[in-house]
């Protein structure tokens, strides 16, 4: 019998740079998509009948500020997003990449997703006497994911 995946082995690759200081990956969503309901006259049925538009949810990235080269990665991949729009207008700078996920360090599988933007970026409260480690938040909003075995 095959033993399940864990979760705790992958790493991120934005464009062609891997990120291996990476610790977490949220919304990891395939797509989603609200049913169409068309009520049938004189009954009390509701048919559904075809799907909607399909949605992608953000992928929120979190990994720990080191001082690593990761930390410039990150910086420049958030700044063109920011930077080259210009006077508030947005960005048009996209980028494709996936999440790998591996099984005692080969590639099992993996998650691409596309012409991904930075929506946000930040940082976690930084207060005195603490003893949390500083990690760095960045939400990409994207055109889809696709599961690549």
């Amino acid at each position: 019998m095959p033993e399940p995946y864990r979760a705790n082995e992958f790493v991120v690759e934005i464009g062609t740079v891997e990120s291996p200081t990476v610790s977490k990956v949220s919304g990891l969503s395939l797509g989603e998509t609200e049913a169409i309901e068309m009520p049938e006259g004189g009954t009390n049925v509701v048919r559904k009948v075809s799907s909607g538009i399909v949605k992608f949810q953000p992928l929120t990235i979190e990994r720990y500020v080191d001082g690593s080269q990761d930390d410039q990665n990150f910086k420049t991949f958030f700044e063109d997003m920011f930077k080259h729009g210009g006077g508030g207008r947005g960005s048009t700078v996209r980028r494709d990449g996936a999440i790998v996920k591996k099984h005692f360090g080969a590639e099992v599988f993996r998650i691409m997703f596309y012409d991904a933007w930075v929506k946000s970026a930040s940082f976690s409260d930084l207060e005195a006497g603490s003893t949390s480690l500083l990690r760095q938040i960045v939400v990409v909003e994207h055109n889809g994911l696709e599961w690549k075995r």
